[in-house]
């Protein structure tokens, strides 16, 4: 349930109206428009007297969500949410975080990070765990990873999104600024309601085969334990097509636009699986009109420990950042 405030109210009378609708067991999310406060009402609103609300005269109207997912729901949060990773504001203008799929050495992930930060990276992405399909492909550096991503993010001043797959290791992830749940994690529920109670950003993937109504839940599993800072990350989806890794797809773009606040993201790399298809689909997803792209990079993709297939060059990705800023602009 929503209950929007009419214009001009009290900081008095609306903190007497939230304290009311606390004593009736609900939970309480402010969203601050430039024109109106929204109210939304988390928990059993079945017994609520949404009438007696609404006679209010600090209530514009009361209205019920239909949506499974409450605090994800755009209903409740009508402007877009900016989620703040190390400084860098997601949601506002074009994001670009690029790395290598894998973390493999010191000398090969700061080279990365230096050359993609000339080319205007804004955050360094890498493995540090990796989950494989296979259990005899490489698994990470682990620990080891993680240390090394710290290395990186002194050296050049960006920050770092890496994968968590045990939520036994987020003590671990200390020094980290952005969790990345992966695709397989998806519905992982009990390790999503644990990311709720902590204060970290949290890039969410879609799973391989899950709908975007089942994305925007699992968004809700984090959201509704107190954690809002969710970006939403397209990723590709298995199809029946084998001509690509996974079939991208980018009309969730302009649906999760419709049905949500939070930043949207799109992975090209993971979801084509092949160099030469991550800078057409990169594009295509900035000019529908992502918040950001997730590139891989690396220095030597023939030699690469993990998905070196899909894994531009440095000097590839200056080009196609290069386009992608040239892009933002004409569609913005």
């Amino acid at each position: 349930m929503i209950c929007v405030l009419k214009q001009n109210v009290s900081g008095e009378r609306e903190e007497q109206l939230i304290k009311w609708l606390k004593s009736l067991g609900l939970g309480v999310h402010i969203s601050e428009g430039e024109r109106q406060t929204v109210l939304g009402l988390i928990g059993d609103t079945s017994k609520v007297d949404a009438d007696l609300i609404e006679s209010l005269d600090i209530v514009e109207a009361v209205r019920r969500v239909s949506e499974p997912y409450k605090t994800a729901t755009r209903q409740f949060h009508p402007a877009d949410s900016v989620v703040d990773v190390g400084g860098v504001k997601v949601g506002e203008g074009l994001t670009i975080i690029a790395g290598p799929c894998s973390v493999e050495s010191e000398e090969q992930l700061v080279g990365i990070a230096r050359e993609i930060k000339k080319s205007g990276a804004h955050i360094l992405r890498g493995g540090a765990f990796k989950p494989r399909t296979s259990p005899y492909s490489f698994q990470g550096l682990k620990e080891e990873g993680l240390k090394l991503l710290s290395v990186a993010k002194k050296e050049t001043g960006l920050p770092i999104v890496t994968e968590l797959m045990d939520i036994d290791h987020i003590d671990l992830f200390d020094d980290v600024d952005c969790i990345q749940i992966g695709a397989r994690n998806m519905q992982n529920y009990e390790l999503l309601k644990e990311l709720g109670h902590i204060n970290k950003p949290v890039l969410l993937k879609r799973g391989l085969a899950n709908t975007i109504n089942e994305l925007l839940m699992s968004a809700e599993y984090i959201m509704s334990g107190g954690n809002e800072n969710v970006i939403l990350c397209e990723r590709g989806i298995r199809t029946f097509e084998t001509a690509t890794r996974n079939t991208l797809d980018l009309s969730i773009i302009p649906v999760l636009r419709e049905k949500t606040h939070l930043p949207v993201i799109i992975d090209p790399s993971h979801a084509t699986g092949k160099a030469n298809l991550v800078p057409p689909m990169a594009l295509a997803a900035v000019a529908a009109g992502a918040d950001g792209v997730m590139i891989e990079v690396h220095n030597d993709p023939m030699h690469a420990l993990c998905d070196g297939a899909q894994s531009l060059t440095p000097a590839r990705f200056d080009q196609l950042a290069d386009q992608m800023r040239k892009v933002r602009e004409v569609v913005k």
